[in-house]
């Protein structure tokens, strides 16, 4: 509960001249921003964290062939890294540990002044200035620092990088085509948003990130397809999103055709009101909606899926792009899905109005 929430004298926009009043969307703007930012992440983390947890338990019941590629069974726990203590890095690693949730051992924080993170250390995450013993443990690797220290950073961290870790870039500033350079990599993630003029503040800006995500309208708010509080995401990140969990059942030899089975097992099984009592209308991910039909139709039964280039896939057009941007259907679901994972399910009517966004690269 905020005391001061109440006590008009003490909020931030008591002391504004009348004039200066026009400016003050900025601050709900960079708090929608914020907001987005961390629930996409948490999004992307409880994905990755079903996902291999599934793996793991259809390993264990026999009911899944790895092939030699499989990783010892402590790496089917999903280990985050944040690489930047500020304000981004904080908010993000209080998201991540109770919305995911990240368990605190599997959480850690690179900064280069680890001792102001006292609050995190107290909870068992382990703080310190070490970027390049981070990229080497983690799954996930998030990028929270300043545009001038990217360089530096990515120099120290790109020889520790495994083929399969997952760099979530948060530095707005350095395009991909130029992170990928940095980085001698391409397994990347950069969420992109575009802000639109006029929009009503849904954000709640004097809440906690944590508890204005629990709240349905703001959550709905966040949505990938929502362009409510004026703010979008361009959808190329969800096509990421999916290529990138296929990326991880190719890092474990299996076989595509259950990779797609997976796919469709946890990420369309969050059913509405409108899909009927058969079913039959549901979307189901099939081969040729990530890869070429030629390729398709010659990839033997047994093989994997390729490894996919994520700066490539967001960049530009692949099978999936007209999928995720021409079926509605999918779109509904993803949404609940999305909604689901937050423990806020929709109900009839409450599906969020769709906006693809497609801010520049």
């Amino acid at each position: 509960m905020d005391m001061l929430e109440d006590l008009e004298s003490l909020q931030f926009e008591h002391g504004i001249e009348e004039e200066d009043r026009s400016w003050l969307y900025l601050q709900g703007r960079y708090h929608g921003l914020l907001m987005k930012a961390c629930a996409h992440a948490a999004f992307f983390c409880k994905l990755l964290h079903t996902l291999r947890k599934s793996l793991h338990e259809k390993r264990a019941s026999g009911c899944l062939s790895i092939g030699s590629l499989a990783s010892a069974p402590d790496d089917d726990d999903l280990k985050v890294g944040i690489i930047g203590g500020g304000h981004l890095g904080k908010q993000l690693a209080r998201v991540l540990l109770q919305l995911v949730p990240v368990p605190a051992e599997k959480l850690r924080i690179s900064t280069r002044r680890p001792e102001v993170l006292d609050e995190f250390q107290k909870l068992g995450i382990q703080c310190f200035y070490g970027n390049t013993y981070l990229a080497g443990w983690a799954n996930v690797v998030f990028l929270c620092c300043l545009p001038s220290q990217l360089p530096s950073i990515c120099t120290d961290i790109q020889t520790s990088l495994e083929k399969a870790c997952i760099v979530y870039s948060f530095v707005a500033a350095i395009p991909i085509p130029r992170l990928k350079s940095l980085l001698n990599h391409t397994n990347i993630l950069r969420p992109q948003y575009q802000c639109l003029e006029g929009f009503a503040n849904v954000w709640g800006a004097n809440k906690e990130i944590v508890v204005a995500l629990q709240d349905p309208v703001v959550l709905q708010a966040t949505c990938p397809y929502s362009s409510a509080g004026g703010i979008i995401l361009n959808i190329k990140w969800l096509e990421g999103v999916f290529y990138a969990a296929l990326n991880i059942c190719t890092a474990k030899a299996m076989r595509h055709s259950q990779a797609l089975q997976l796919l469709n097992e946890l990420f369309l099984s969050v059913h509405f009101e409108d899909c009927g009592e058969d079913r039959a209308s549901c979307p189901k991910f099939q081969l040729r909606d990530f890869v070429s039909k030629v390729y398709a139709e010659n990839l033997p039964h047994k093989r994997t899926l390729p490894w996919f280039d994520l700066t490539a896939v967001q960049l530009g057009k692949t099978p999936f792009s007209q999928h995720l941007l021409t079926c509605p259907a999918l779109q509904r679901h993803l949404t609940h899905l999305y909604c689901d994972s937050f423990g806020i399910p929709l109900t009839k009517g409450q599906q969020p109005e769709a906006s693809t966004g497609s801010p520049s690269q």
